[in-house]
């Protein structure tokens, strides 16, 4: 049996924040329902469920914690009955503060889930309100205090850096108040200011100015913004978490099993609007039309067979954002070729240049590397 990862998305927040692009919107109950529904039939009509144990369930949004918890558990009922889920599978589910009280918690626990991950992004109740949070400090408090009463033993928070007026200081209080928690994961993110959002009309310039090496009006300059970078990197390590991706780092053990799937070439089906699946070097992506997808309509499904180079290139981009690396084995092992064959001048052009280290058969990113891991990721495309 090959092992495969499940992604459920839940399309639906309370309110639209102001940086957000992802595929999600406010909604009624009755399409709630509706897309409810659908996403059952979905998961029902997933062929070859015998072929597959399932290691890790994820879901996301949108904002999955404003359904009633009864709906969770029955999909959780679902997969149960239409997978062979591992009995240590990793569940999470994403929770914003404000959103899910003891109640709800307790039944994401019965229903099986064991991971929550909290979007927090900021500890500065000014910083929320100006990324259109629903959420206060306070509410966030409450809501990890109610995890930990219902037994969650494997938290994670989002927080994100590098906002409008922020200084290294306010992000430093952030990382103390958080740290102060002891969650088992922190997912530490820079803001990027995304086309089509209310923050891409008020802060592109902005953004702009700062990547041609100008000093921004209101966005953190490059120098804050890499101080804020050290400061994770620093605060989080003497707190006993380790960094094992460029924004993730976990108490040793707690690392997201999930998306290391996805870094490390696992197998996953997503379902829900938009949702993307990889499946025997096949990507799929359902349609993103809403109407579509409560008529089961997924003629508009994109179909992406992944050539050789493709996933060469995968195998490189992906498993470099790991601070473990790539193990030059395992890509000869995969594609027939030494990594030599394939990189040889990429991987001496960035050893030389400090960004690269070889060692012990791994490829990995040096800590300068992790900055300018854009730069680097960019010379593993094949022609």
């Amino acid at each position: 049996m090959r092992n495969l990862e499940l992604y459920l998305h839940i399309p639906f927040c309370v309110r639209k924040c102001a940086y957000c692009d992802f595929l999600s919107a406010p909604a009624g109950w009755e399409q709630q329902e509706a897309y409810l529904r659908a996403l059952k039939r979905e998961i029902e009509a997933f062929p070859d469920k015998a072929a597959y144990q399932v290691s890790s369930v994820f879901f996301g949004g949108g904002t999955p914690s404003i359904l009633p918890a009864e709906r969770i558990a029955e999909l959780m009922e679902l997969l149960h009955r239409k997978f062979r889920i591992e009995r240590d599978a990793e569940v999470t589910i994403e929770c914003n503060p404000g959103t899910a009280d003891a109640g709800k918690l307790r039944i994401y626990r019965e229903a099986g889930i064991n991971r929550l991950s909290l979007g927090l992004q900021s500890a500065d109740d000014r910083e929320l309100a100006l990324l259109g949070r629903i959420h206060t400090w306070e509410d966030f408090l409450r809501t990890y205090e109610a995890a930990r009463e219902v037994g969650f033993a494997n938290l994670n928070v989002d927080l994100m850096s590098a906002l409008p007026g922020q200084t290294a200081r306010s992000w430093e209080r952030t990382l103390a108040q958080v740290l102060a928690l002891a969650p088992e994961h922190i997912s530490a993110y820079s803001l990027i200011i995304e086309a089509g959002t209310p923050f891409f009309e008020r802060y592109h310039e902005d953004a702009e100015r700062r990547e041609r090496g100008e000093q921004p009006r209101e966005l953190p300059s490059e120098d804050v913004e890499r101080e804020m970078y050290r400061l994770t990197e620093q605060m989080l390590l003497e707190a006993g978490m380790r960094r094992y991706e460029i924004s993730n780092y976990a108490i040793p053990g707690y690392e997201c099993r999930h998306n290391i799937g996805y870094w490390t070439g696992v197998e996953y089906v997503g379902f829900g609007l938009g949702a993307a699946s990889y499946l025997k070097f096949t990507r799929y992506r359902n349609p993103e039309n809403m109407q579509a997808y409560l008529a089961g309509d997924f003629s508009g499904r994109e179909i992406t067979p992944l050539s050789e180079n493709d996933r060469m290139e995968e195998f490189m981009f992906l498993g470099l954002r790991m601070t473990q690396g790539i193990s030059e084995r395992e890509f000869q092992e995969r594609f027939g070729r030494t990594v030599e064959e394939v990189y040889g001048p990429v991987l001496r052009k960035h050893c030389a240049d400090g960004l690269l280290w070889r060692e012990g058969g791994r490829i990995v990113l040096t800590a300068r590397g992790l900055d300018l891991s854009n730069v680097v990721m960019a010379d593993f495309l094949l022609e």
